[in-house]
């Protein structure tokens, strides 16, 4: 999609923290506005310093930093830039985060554990957001945690159309898990292909124990649709189960790479075709080549979101 611009009679500035500077300049290209100008530094004990550097009064701001490692950091980051342009009187303050960090903390499983989710999002209500725009959550009920307007964008249109053009054939979509069944059954029914799920039992916390397939995926071609690849333990139970299952080839498609840990190590040995990720999340060139991620850009269907936004247009049409 291409940008016309941001229209001249509403002032907007657009900034970002240090988590993803790099999709920011790439929103700020799309929408062609400059990226607001900041200083965002540590105190010597670690502490972090935040100045606006440019005149925001009566302005309506949008601050880009998704909250991915460092998770705190960058978190504690996104809080005190948004306390620091309320109180230089912006009219209007948007957090966009395209990953959310503590989703998966999104209700009690078990006894004594918190809802981190809520907490992070009564943190950013209260540090003056007036409105969240937001990237695949990894529970979309995460919306009702606050009681301000949010956006929820998805990235599968941009990840559909490269899977589209790989042209595979006898494909399958197959969710990892019985959550993700809704967002494989949309990737199917777009790419007007059958739909497989993963049954399997999760142990503990970043363990899964694969149990069986179900749906017909012998002779099949897969691929593995999921919100997030951190990990990938449940990447590979689920490549060792349909590999046993008499799969031919799989992909993997992802839209956020955490890729913590041994994650690098784990795609390089599944012995994937492709994996496909978007930029939610900054990937390191090493971890690009050394898993073999093929990483695409979010950065028009943000930008058109905020223009939208901004010029109180539909963003509906965008919730694909």
């Amino acid at each position: 999609m291409k940008s016309r611009g941001i229209p001249t009679e509403g002032p907007i500035k657009i900034f970002s923290g240090n988590a993803h500077p790099g999709l920011a300049r790439e929103i700020c290209d799309y929408l062609k506005l400059p990226l607001g100008a900041i200083n965002l530094t540590r105190f010597s004990d670690g502490e972090c310093y935040c100045q606006i550097l440019d005149n925001v009064r009566g302005t309506d701001v949008f601050v880009i930093q998704p909250i991915s490692p460092p998770v705190n950091e960058n978190l504690m980051e996104l809080l005190i830039m948004m306390d620091a342009l309320k109180r230089s009187s912006a009219q209007r303050v948007t957090a966009v985060l395209p990953y959310y960090g503590y989703a998966r903390q999104d209700r009690k499983d078990k006894p004594r554990v918190p809802i981190s989710a809520k907490l992070v999002a009564d943190l950013i209500s209260t540090a003056g957001a007036d409105r969240v725009l937001a990237m695949d959550l990894h529970a979309p009920a995460i919306q009702g945690f606050f009681n301000i307007p949010v956006d929820h964008l998805f990235a599968a249109p941009v990840l559909i159309e490269n899977v589209a053009r790989l042209k595979i054939p006898r494909l399958v979509i197959v969710s990892p898990d019985a959550g993700g069944v809704e967002r494989a059954r949309a990737y199917a029914k777009r790419l007007k292909t059958s739909l497989a799920i993963i049954d399997k039992r999760r142990t503990e916390k970043n363990v899964a124990e694969v149990l069986h397939v179900i749906g017909e995926v012998q002779g099949m071609n897969a691929l593995i649709v999921d919100d997030i690849v951190d990990t990938a333990g449940t990447l590979i139970g689920t490549v060792k189960a349909l590999k046993q299952d008499g799969v031919g080839k799989i992909y993997a498609c992802f839209t956020h790479a955490v890729l913590s840990g041994p994650a690098v190590e784990r795609l390089r040995a599944a012995g994937l075709e492709r994996v496909l990720v978007t930029n939610t999340i900054p990937v390191e060139p090493r971890k690009q080549s050394e898993g073999r991620l093929k990483v695409l850009s979010i950065a028009g269907l943000l930008g058109e979101a905020i223009q939208r936004i901004h010029t109180n247009s539909s963003v509906s049409s965008l919730f694909v």
